[in-house]
C-alpha cells in the first residue's frame, strides 16, 4: 500500500508530505530525531525512545509539539497504517518555520513528522560475515562544542567521516573524540571482546547513549558477561578478540578488520553471536 506520511496529526502520501522551506530544521539542521525498529508490529524500547528525544529537545531549548504519550500513539498509529511488520520508524521534530537568520524565536510552531518505512543499513553478507572499517580523520564533536548525547538533525559530523569511509571502501567508519580515544562510528555504538570481557566506550567519551546499546550491556550481564565501560583507544580495537557495533538501524553487526588489520582471526567472533541471538529473541518478546 502506499506510505502515509505523519505530519502534525495529520497524514499524507509522501508526495503531499510538505514542509516550509522556512523550516530551520532544514536551513539549520535546527531540530532533533529518533531512529527506532519495530518487531511483530510492536515498536522496541519506544518510551525510551520518546524520553531520549524529550531530553534531545530540552537540551537545544526545543519543546515537544505534543505530549509523549501522544506522541506514542501517533507513532503506533502510523506503523499500523503503514501496515508495518518488522520495519524502521524516523521521529523528527524541528524548530519550525521563521526568519532566514538564526534567531530560533522567530520560528513559528514545532514541526512532528514520522515515517515508517523499511530500512536496510548493510546488506545480508555483511551480518554473516562482519564489517571492515577504518578510521575517519574526522572526530567526533568535541562535546562543549555540540555534544553527541543530543540526537540533533545537524549529522554533518557523522556524515564526512561516513563519506571517508565509503571512499576507503568501507560502508562504516570509526571515529575518535578530541583526546584520541575511540567515540563511535558514524551510525552506531562500538563494542570489543577481550579474554571473555565485553568493553563499550563510556557516554564521557563523547557518545551517543544507545538504547540497543543499553540493550546488549542488559544482556550480556544476564548472560554472565563481565562487561565495562572504559575509554578504548585504536590499540585496543588491534588487540581485541572481537568487535561489533550496535544501534536501532544496525541492531548488532561484527566488525572484523579496522585499517586493514583483522580483528581477532577476522571472523564473527562467539560472544557476538551470542548476544546478537539474545537481542533478536528480546526483540520479539
Amino acid at each position: 500500500m502506499p506510505r502515509q506520511i505523519y505530519i502534525n496529526g495529520q497524514y499524507f502520501a509522501p508526495d503531499d508530505a510538505k514542509i516550509s522551506v522556512y523550516d530551520h530544521g532544514l536551513l539549520y539542521g535546527d531540530g532533533v530525531f529518533e531512529g527506532m525498529r519495530a518487531y511483530s508490529g510492536k515498536v522496541f524500547r519506544l518510551t525510551e525512545h520518546l524520553q531520549r528525544l524529550d531530553e534531545s529537545g530540552r537540551a537545544i531549548g526545543l519543546q515537544m509539539p505534543i505530549d509523549l504519550e501522544t506522541m506514542a500513539n501517533d507513532v503506533n498509529e502510523t506503523v499500523a497504517r503503514n501496515e508495518i511488520t518488522d520495519g524502521y520508524i524516523r521521529l523528527i521534530v524541528t524548530r519550525g518555520a521563521g526568519a532566514l537568520g538564526l534567531d530560533p524565536f522567530k520560528c513559528s510552531n514545532p514541526q512532528l513528522i514520522i515515517i515508517a518505512d523499511s530500512i536496510t543499513l548493510y546488506p545480508d553478507s555483511a551480518y554473516e560475515n562482519g564489517l571492515d572499517l577504518v578510521t575517519a580523520s574526522t572526530i567526533r564533536n568535541h562535546p562543549a562544542a555540540l555534544s553527541p548525547r543530543i540526537k540533533s538533525l545537524n549529522y554533518l559530523n557523522n556524515i564526512l567521516a561516513k563519506m571517508e569511509g565509503l571512499r576507503a571502501g568501507c560502508v562504516e567508519a570509526l571515529m575518535l573524540n578530541h583526546k584520541g580515544e575511540v567515540a563511535e562510528c558514524t551510525g552506531d555504538n562500538i563494542f570489543i571482546v577481550k579474554d571473555g570481557k565485553l568493553f563499550t566506550p563510556p557516554i564521557e567519551a563523547g557518545i551517543l547513549e544507545g538504547i540497543t546499546r543499553n540493550a546488549v550491556l542488559e544482556l550480556a550481564q544476564q548472560a554472565g558477561i563481565e562487561t565495562a565501560e572504559i575509554p578504548l583507544t585504536r590499540h585496543d580495537l588491534y588487540v581485541a578478540d572481537e568487535c561489533f557495533l550496535t544501534g536501532s538501524a544496525a541492531e548488532v553487526i561484527a566488525a572484523v578488520k579496522l585499517d586493514g588489520r583483522a580483528i581477532g582471526d577476522g571472523s564473527v567472533g562467539p560472544i557476538t553471536q551470542q548476544l546478537n541471538q539474545a537481542f533478536r529473541t528480546l526483540v520479539r518478546q
